[in-house]
């Protein structure tokens, strides 16, 4: 089954930038659009970023709209998130998966805190 691997993740202050990573593994990984989600403790997951199966067609969730950027690279099975200017309410699990139901299998995901 498909297999998805986030990284990127740590310890960041407010302001300051991560850059996450996501490759998955036994999947025609260019035929889908993809996803970052997060889940923050005590809430539910939930999209933050899309981008279409070729990269040109991006949406972003209100709260990260002009300060994470999504991108991708098909030919490394790859999707990233470049977060900047990062708040302590961006602290969360972040993970990627397919953009549109029915999702994949999660994976471990990576955790970011914001925090001073």
């Amino acid at each position: 089954q498909v297999q998805l691997v986030e990284s990127g993740g740590g310890l960041v202050q407010p302001g300051g930038s991560l850059r996450l990573s996501c490759v998955a593994s036994r999947v025609t990984f260019s035929g889908y659009h993809m996803g970052w989600y997060r889940q923050a403790p005590g809430k539910q997951r939930e999209l933050v970023a899309g981008i279409s199966y070729n990269g040109k067609v991006i949406n972003y969730y209100d709260s990260v709209k002009g300060r994470f950027a999504i991108s991708r690279d098909n030919s490394r099975n790859t999707v990233f998130l470049q977060m900047n200017s990062l708040k302590p309410e961006d602290t969360a699990v972040y993970y990627c998966n397919k953009r549109d139901s029915p999702l994949w299998p999660w994976g471990q995901g990576t955790q970011v805190t914001v925090s001073s």
